[in-house]
């Protein structure tokens, strides 16, 4: 069935080359065949062939910037590419390789080795995706263990603190969301990416870490705290950042630490400068802990404390907003009002 047949998307100018591509292909893939480069592009809109074999010299666009298309785009730059060329010399064919082919084959084509060349891009590109799927697995299951083993620790803190258990996984959730809202807006793009927001994720429930080393008398205190126990709690700050270097330094995830780290100390930092421990401002603050501070004070606005009862949402998204550049970094506010409601909607729906 031809449903079953690998697709090899053809693409040349010449109609001659095409006819000759498709009898020489078709009994083995299922080869589709276009005449210009735009009408390469046109296709890949909406399909994703497991082969190109694409011939450089066409009029309009030549192989080289329809290549140059593929590669900026991410979805379709893993599709392996065999460039056609009846150039032979040693220049060409490492421009082909640089530009970011898998092969290169010779026109006039010789039946026997373009198709050997097919089947090993084919082969090499599914043993590539296999592999990708095992550690993609692997690094999932060992992002699981440290979260776990994160989420143990943090709660050595809920043990003493009733407020804190549901509150680092909730604050958790919350810094992942806006940064994949982030992401997704494409800001920042010097510092995120994937791997950025997932460490976010997992540093997250550390952000308050520092308070095992807070007495039980000004942590557990039933009533708003004192300006002298106020100054004694801002140093939970200082003391997360020592206690995640110390129980991490062998750790080789040195992102994970560098993350938790700026999380546990900058958290309370404001975008004015009004802050603490360090009274930084602006984008001097980690951006991990801008977003950090978004979710750590939407948290503790909506929930019942034993001092306080809890804003509606509607009072708790006013007063951030009118923090926005003071408290808090407007573009990550932004994001976080952006999807506000879905943050919501998780929350009760766990």
């Amino acid at each position: 069935m031809e449903e079953s047949k690998k697709r090899i998307l053809v693409v040349d100018d010449e109609r001659t080359n095409l006819v000759r591509a498709k009898m020489l292909l078709q009994e083995e893939f299922n080869p589709i065949l276009v005449g210009s480069g735009q009408q390469c592009l046109d296709y890949l809109k909406n399909h994703r062939p497991d082969l190109i074999l694409l011939d450089i010299m066409m009029p309009e666009m030549d192989g080289w910037q329809v290549m140059e298309e593929i590669q900026k785009k991410e979805e379709l730059k893993s599709i392996p590419v065999i460039f056609l060329t009846a150039d032979s010399s040693p220049d060409t064919e490492a421009a082909c390789f640089q530009a970011g082919a898998v092969d290169v084959s010779v026109k006039p084509i010789q039946p026997v080795g373009v198709m050997s060349r097919i089947r090993r891009a084919i082969e090499l590109h599914e043993y590539r995706e296999n592999l990708e799927a095992v550690i993609f697995e692997q690094k999932r299951q060992i992002n699981n263990m440290k979260y776990d083993f994160i989420v143990s620790m943090s709660n050595l803190v809920d043990n003493r603190d009733i407020t804190t258990g549901e509150h680092i996984k909730r604050t958790a959730s919350v810094v992942w969301q806006v940064g994949k809202e982030l992401l997704k807006e494409g800001k920042f793009p010097e510092i995120l990416d994937e791997n950025y927001v997932e460490t976010m994720r997992l540093a997250a429930p550390m952000h308050d870490i520092g308070k095992i080393k807070i007495s039980d008398s000004i942590l557990m205190k039933p009533a708003r705290l004192t300006d002298e126990e106020y100054e004694i709690m801002k140093e939970h700050t200082v003391f997360g950042k020592q206690v995640i270097e110390d129980t991490l330094k062998n750790l080789e995830d040195k992102l994970l630490v560098q993350i938790a780290c700026d999380i546990a100390m900058y958290h309370h930092e404001k975008y004015n400068g009004k802050g603490y421990p360090e009274g930084l401002s602006g984008e001097n603050i980690p951006l991990c802990a801008r977003i950090m501070a978004v979710a750590d004070v939407y948290d503790a606005l909506k929930e019942k404390r034993c001092y306080k009862d809890a804003f509606p949402l509607e009072e708790v998204y006013a007063i951030m907003e009118e923090d926005s550049g003071s408290h808090f970094d407007p573009v990550v506010l932004n994001a976080f009002m952006t999807i506000r409601d879905e943050i919501s909607n998780n929350e009760k729906n766990k």
